[in-house]
């Protein structure tokens, strides 16, 4: 078997004549043929060629060449920021984790039949931040305690809502503020979103940008994160974890339906959310995504 870079016309043309057993080879362990030689006629790939190709040993890591066996960087001051946030959100908070699971059809279903209009309108596309703000709003509303934080010996409430969110840069995790996204609408919510991003990214936020916030919102989905227990920010006393959107079976009316289903986590201070309003405060988010008319209605 011979590793080359450049492969005549004719043997790729014979190369896709495969036998039964080795297309089952190839198909099974997702073998990319283009820079393989095989030694049949013609280069023609035999099970001989993928079964050596296997029991090749792969080169070390680009880093490892490059680096050498270990590497030692200073973290940043933004790393090193997050890193104390984190430790202090666990040794200061009695924190606890509920899950749930929520399906899209609808979110999803309105957000096709209405995108063009709300671009052309609004100049934005419609994403699935703005639902999930819009139900989470709803349900802090109801439970007020999600929306608040612990001060000395004091339970402070928030009447207002300033939603975190959380944003992966190449320097690290930042969380910047949507300020009082109960008034905005889902347009507004976009928009905002879109642009605290950008500053994200480009590096540009600022300490006003980042300070305030009430209830935090960390979408692992868009990495492609199934479950997670999402860590608090403090001193904020609720985060809620969205995950990715997969189809699975689920009963709806006694018969099985695939349906896009997301499931959701919601970490919290126990010391001031009790079991019981966690758990609810969880359902009825998922109750208003399931059915997000009422995020428009107002019901």
């Amino acid at each position: 078997m011979v590793l080359r870079n450049e492969i005549s016309e004719t043997k790729i043309e014979n190369k896709k004549s495969y036998s039964p057993a080795v297309r089952k080879i190839i198909t099974e362990n997702k073998i990319n043929t283009d820079v393989l030689e095989g030694s049949g006629k013609e280069g023609r790939i035999l099970k001989g060629d993928l079964i050596n190709l296997m029991g090749s040993n792969p080169k070390p890591s680009e880093r490892k060449i490059k680096f050498g066996e270990e590497e030692r960087i200073k973290m940043t001051r933004l790393r090193q920021t997050i890193a104390k946030r984190l430790k202090q959100a666990q040794e200061n908070a009695a924190m606890l984790t509920t899950f749930n699971e929520v399906d899209m059809t609808n979110v999803i279903s309105m957000r096709k039949e209405n995108q063009e209009d709300f671009q052309s309108r609004f100049g934005i596309k419609l994403g699935f931040m703005s639902f999930f703000v819009k139900a989470c709003i709803v349900s802090l509303k109801s439970f007020p305690a999600i929306n608040a934080e612990i001060e000395g010996e004091e339970i402070v409430y928030k009447n207002y809502y300033n939603i975190s969110f959380a944003v992966g840069t190449d320097k690290g995790l930042v969380v910047p503020v949507l300020r009082n996204a109960d008034e905005m609408s889902f347009a507004e919510i976009e928009k905002n979103i879109k642009s605290l991003s950008e500053k994200a990214k480009s590096g540009n936020l600022t300490i006003e940008d980042l300070q305030g916030g009430t209830f935090t919102i960390s979408n692992g989905g868009v990495y492609g994160s199934m479950l997670s227990t999402p860590i608090l920010n403090p001193p904020q006393s609720g985060v809620l974890g969205m995950h990715n959107i997969v189809e699975r079976p689920i009963v709806v009316n006694g018969e099985i339906k695939i349906r896009p289903v997301m499931y959701l986590a919601l970490s919290y201070d126990h010391r001031i959310i009790d079991g019981k309003d966690s758990v609810t405060f969880l359902k009825t988010i998922k109750e208003n995504l399931e059915d997000p008319r009422r995020l428009f209605l107002d019901i």
